[in-house]
């Protein structure tokens, strides 16, 4: 069975959506192992940032994922994320998630008490770069009718 997540990205006072489906539910435990620990975003990349703005996640400006922290947790697939830049929106949510044999990320962020099996939406990444102390996560936009890479440099905190 395959599912299909439609996720949307407001860039330049424009809607671009996307719907993609999830090919593979196999994990990649290699990869989520790797992800176990603490994390900090320590810069989120595309070209036209200085033009377009996106809103990462339908939670706030990419800008705002800067320093946020990130656990994973990869023994049962959940974490939290919470967001803490000045001048930005404060968030923090539980999060469920795991890497599939395709490379993919898959992430759900959750309401507090909520079951992740309860939410339907969630957001697939492209994992690359993976080492001991640092990975991007990369999310494909569609800006104007061009396909765009946002990068989601992630840092090893301890």
């Amino acid at each position: 069975m395959r599912k299909i997540i439609l996720v949307c990205t407001l860039a330049v006072l424009m809607f671009a959506c996307k719907s993609t489906s999830v090919t593979s539910t196999n994990t990649d435990r290699k990869a989520q192992v790797a992800m176990k620990g603490n994390w900090t975003i320590s810069s989120v990349t595309y070209p036209g940032s200085q033009y377009i703005k996106v809103n990462s996640f339908q939670l706030a400006d990419s800008e705002c994922f800067v320093g946020s922290t990130w656990k994973f947790v990869s023994n049962n697939n959940k974490g939290n994320m919470a967001l803490t830049k000045a001048n930005c929106v404060s968030f923090s949510s539980p999060i469920t998630w795991f890497v599939n044999n395709d490379g993919q990320f898959i992430l759900k962020i959750l309401d507090a008490g909520e079951k992740a099996r309860k939410v339907r939406d969630g957001y697939i990444l492209y994992v690359a770069n993976q080492t001991e102390s640092s990975f991007q996560l990369i999310d494909k936009i569609d800006v104007g009718g061009k396909m765009t890479n946002v990068v989601y440099q992630f840092q090893k905190v301890n």
